[in-house]
């Protein structure tokens, strides 16, 4: 097992950094709070500006990450991650099939892919993804196209998948032990650090409940 797949089975908090989200936050700002502080691994998803300026931002993060422990990467553009060499990529049901990704980027980096379902959950397994989102587990202003799938759902993900999954969907701090409570340590968050009032604190409490 390689370094960066070691990282990922030992992760717990993954952090999500989206540009719409953030709003007037610098995302290098975001990031260089939380790089240190407890999130395991940190994904750019940018689906507002254009290529060019995702990639000028992908190329800092990855310079700011270079000698930390979380893992970098990217949402969607495969030609994004290859560029900036980020340690893998993040697929949505719609991007691009899990296969071509694979043979794009080889078999060393990550993939992962959102599910919403145990089908696609058991799908995404067998097509070979290094881990899997599921949810959205509470509903969330950042995907309200998609209805809360609840909490038990991740114990049926929990007795079918082996491959790491991050639970997702307006996880916070006042519900991750509702989380934990399935027995489940890894949580994937978005809004609850890029509008959190004290990012440091936040992602410290985070961290310390699922780890």
């Amino acid at each position: 097992m390689n370094l960066r797949k070691k990282l990922l089975r030992e992760s717990r908090l993954y952090v999500i950094v989206d540009k719409k989200v953030s709003g007037v936050r610098p995302i290098f700002n975001i990031v260089s709070k939380i790089k240190d502080l407890g999130a395991d691994i940190i994904q750019l998803r940018d689906k507002e500006s254009k290529k060019e300026s995702i990639l000028k931002e992908a190329y800092k993060l990855r310079k700011l990450l270079t000698n930390s422990q979380a893992l970098f990467i990217i949402n969607d553009y495969i030609d994004v991650a290859k560029i900036v060499d980020s340690d893998g990529i993040h697929l949505g049901q719609n991007d691009m099939p899990l296969d071509t990704a694979r043979q794009l980027l080889g078999k060393e980096k990550i993939i992962g892919v959102s599910c919403h379902n145990l089908n696609q959950a058991i799908q995404a397994q067998k097509n070979g993804a290094d881990y899997i989102s599921i949810g959205p587990i509470f509903s969330t202003p950042t995907k309200p196209e998609y209805k809360a799938v609840g909490l038990d759902l991740i114990r049926k993900v929990k007795r079918a998948i082996h491959i790491p999954f991050f639970v997702i969907g307006g996880i916070n701090e006042n519900n991750v032990n509702d989380i934990t409570s399935q027995g489940v340590k890894r949580a994937a968050v978005c809004r609850a650090i890029c509008r959190a009032k004290d990012i440091p604190s936040t992602i410290k409490k985070l961290s310390k409940i699922l780890h």
